[in-house]
């Protein structure tokens, strides 16, 4: 009743602490602000239908044991652009598009570590190639400051432990983000909140941590790979890689951060938090289409005629011992020594 009764004195309030519903949104918008939620809808919808026609193609054209990991990192764009829609078309549900989204991206950074090992031949051959090497982990976002750390030998159980440090984010943050969802409903979690005794600050610096220690496995792999890999195009891959998670994971706090410092003013009937979320909505539908059509441009290749060099002349020359088992074994059955 006494929600009601706010909204009957003054609906468009900037001091709501909830968004507002779908219809009130859409009520309150006039026609540029219409033709902007349609724009953006069909670049989603668009998004969406490229990313539908490449996950067929990659269905097609690609081999099984790399198929399912490329078509998950392909559709982290194309996620990330639906939840952002269906957030600014129902401003209440922020909190489980944003929920679906970084669960869905944690899945995607440990999928792009296993991508990297799966086009270096799998882990046996990463290892036997790189038996005399040793990983640079003075790199970004963790220790790229580090530049004292020592290189650590290329072992299984290195790549176990970057195994582990990108899959620890996929267990990890959507429990803690379930968990804010959770005190969010009982009203304990507000993003306004950053004092010492709210959960927000709390929930936000572990998740905060945990992506920093999942991201640098990726970093240390690339930075290992990247020359093996460049005729299958590990580059540009990283890059819009490195766009998602710029765009996702640091353009967005900054801008829900702005809004709850009351930096971005209020637009009625929306608070000035429920703003910050809706312009980084608005902003992500158009780069999360844009780095759709690019990913389509990248990813859109056969993948079992493009073998890197090194493993090419290991193929090689594992043809060529085959021959020379069976002749020396015809040489020990004849009996005549033959060189």
């Amino acid at each position: 009743m006494e929600g009601e009764a706010n909204g009957t004195l003054h609906p468009s309030s900037c001091g709501a602490k909830d968004p507002p519903y779908s219809q009130e949104l859409l009520q309150s918008l006039d026609l540029p602000g219409r033709f902007l939620f349609a724009i953006l809808t069909l670049m989603m919808l668009i998004a969406d239908l490229v990313f539908i026609e490449e996950a067929v193609y990659i269905y097609r054209k690609i081999p099984s044991c790399r198929r399912s990991i490329i078509i998950w990192i392909t559709a982290a764009a194309p996620v990330i652009a639906t939840t952002s829609c269906i957030g600014m078309w129902i401003p209440r549900s922020t909190m489980f598009t944003d929920f679906t989204a970084a669960v869905f991206f944690a899945i995607t950074i440990h999928k792009f570590l296993m991508m990297m090992i799966k086009e270096c031949g799998g882990q046996k051959l990463l290892l036997r190639r790189f038996e005399n090497g040793r990983f640079k982990i003075s790199t970004g976002p963790c220790c790229c400051c580090c530049l004292c750390l020592p290189r650590v030998r290329i072992t299984r159980r290195t790549l176990f432990w970057l195994k582990l440090g990108t899959f620890q984010l996929v267990c990890f943050r959507p429990m803690l983000i379930f968990l804010s969802i959770v005190l969010w409903t009982n009203g304990n979690y507000t993003l306004s909140n950053l004092s010492p005794k709210g959960a927000a600050i709390w929930i936000n610096c572990i998740v905060g941590v945990l992506t920093i220690i999942g991201l640098w496995p990726v970093g240390i792999m690339f930075l290992q790979v990247k020359n093996v890999l460049t005729c299958k195009k590990i580059i540009p891959k990283f890059t819009l890689y490195q766009f998602i998670v710029i765009l996702n994971n640091l353009q967005t706090p900054i801008i829900k951060m702005l809004a709850t410092q009351r930096v971005i003013a209020c637009v009625p009937p929306l608070s000035s938090s429920a703003t910050g979320s809706y312009v980084s909505q608005q902003v992500l539908i158009m780069e999360m289409f844009l780095i759709t059509l690019i990913s389509r441009v990248v990813y859109r290749r056969r993948y079992d005629d493009l073998e890197p060099p090194e493993c090419t002349a290991e193929e090689v020359g594992d043809k060529k011992q085959i021959p020379k088992t069976m002749l020396n074994g015809r040489v020990s059955e004849d009996g005549l020594p033959r060189v």
